[in-house]
């Protein structure tokens, strides 16, 4: 992957503001479709918010747009596997932190999309670094902390932005999942708990299945745990030391989970053992501190996980600190020096986590039919003296100072 070196801004739009039904020509020196070689001196053409068609620009060279777009470098725009952005502010301050509850230890009840603010300045911040999507919500810290949702990151409102009201459930295995003074407050007890929960769901599920009795009483609770229960929703289970990654994996073979694990820092001295079961993994930055749980976190995971065919996409996660969300193409290019390739990691922070959330359809990768989501950079996106000068998304340009 040769991206275009050229580290003059080139990002340029001309003819005014978008119209519901115009065409747009979005011309790169370089256009990476991902799923496709590199194409040199390409065009993208959006019409209606959807990418039409990708190629040459040559093939356009007898056609006319309402609007054109120049860029260096054209990606898809980036899709974060896993954050809490929009749930977690950026002054770390008790009225802009709604990612975690602490009063129970299980409430998988609560929806990531009640507490969303799409106003957030950190959303615009992470769009500013070219993330067009994000797979959001309730953060580490309970046994079952609450759902995720996936949305873009235009800021637009939360039904204009939402692209999944609830994708999963977060779950904790580890310190982070013990409390002081009351349950669970060690490891063998937070499995049990987890154990007990979906024993339950199943039994009810299956009284249900075998009784003739229609009468509903809705429980919002009960009806989340019974979805995890079936293998209908995700459990995102928050895990970095093998011995709980290990009880992730179990609890999936007992129950018939669909388990993603996430964070998963001491995944490379278990690599069989997750690819036998065929869980995903939403692995934990880059440059992640390597201390408490991720003391045994490697620079090469990530190459490694990708060599082996498991499925794996980077993520931002959770941050205590300011300013509460990392930056995805960082992260992501911190890696290559450890033995990840340009083209891995370009497709772990588009198609990969696009397609383990199910949603490879409409993002991921520049391909007709898809949403006009399009990152834009003076350069190779991976050298840190380069820019994102803009992105698109559904064919609406948002530009900004070069970051």
């Amino acid at each position: 992957m040769n991206f275009c070196r050229n580290l003059i801004p080139l990002f340029v739009l001309v003819l005014g503001s978008m119209t519901s039904a115009e065409t747009i020509f979005v011309f790169g020196e370089e256009v990476h479709p991902v799923t496709q070689p590199v194409i040199r001196n390409g065009v993208v053409v959006v019409k209606d918010g959807k990418i039409q068609a990708v190629g040459p620009a040559s093939m356009v060279s007898d056609q006319k747009a309402d609007r054109v777009v120049r860029a260096a470098v054209v990606v898809p725009g980036f899709v974060d596997a896993r954050a809490t952005v929009g749930l977690t502010g950026q002054f770390n301050h008790e009225h802009d932190q709604d990612h975690l509850d602490t009063s129970e230890a299980i409430q998988p009840e609560l929806r990531a999309i009640d507490a969303y603010n799409w106003k957030e300045r950190l959303v615009e911040w992470v769009r500013g670094f070219g993330v067009t999507t994000v797979h959001t919500g309730h953060s580490p810290g309970e046994l079952i902390s609450g759902q995720t949702c996936i949305v873009k990151t235009a800021g637009r409102g939360l039904q204009e932005d939402l692209v999944q009201t609830c994708w999963g459930v977060s779950a904790t295995l580890g310190e982070g999942a013990q409390r002081s003074g009351s349950s669970p407050g060690n490891r063998s007890k937070a499995v049990a708990m987890l154990r007990q929960a979906m024993i339950a769901a199943k039994e009810r599920l299956e009284k249900r299945a075998d009784s003739e009795d229609t009468t509903v009483f809705r429980n919002l609770r009960e009806e989340m745990l019974e979805d995890i229960a079936s293998g209908d929703r995700p459990l995102i289970v928050h895990a970095d030391r093998a011995f709980d990654i290990s009880a992730a994996l179990r609890l999936k073979k007992e129950f018939g989970l669909d388990v993603v694990v996430e964070s998963a820092a001491e995944a490379h001295g278990m690599i069989d053992a997750i690819k036998e079961a065929n869980v995903p993994i939403f692995l934990h930055p880059t440059m992640a501190r390597g201390s408490g749980e991720r003391l045994n976190a490697s620079f090469t995971t990530a190459a490694k996980l990708r060599e082996a065919g498991v499925p794996v996409a980077f993520s931002t996660g959770y941050e205590a600190y300011v300013p509460k969300v990392r930056v995805l193409v960082f992260e992501a290019a911190m890696a290559i020096p450890y033995g990840l390739s340009r083209e891995d990691a370009l497709a772990m922070i588009t198609i990969e986590p696009a397609k383990i959330l199910g949603i490879q359809d409409r993002v991921g990768s520049i391909e007709p039919g898809k949403d006009a989501d399009l990152a834009f950079f003076d350069g190779d996106p991976f050298e840190w003296i380069t820019h994102c000068e803009g992105v698109m998304i559904d064919g609406h340009s948002f530009e900004q100072k070069p970051r």
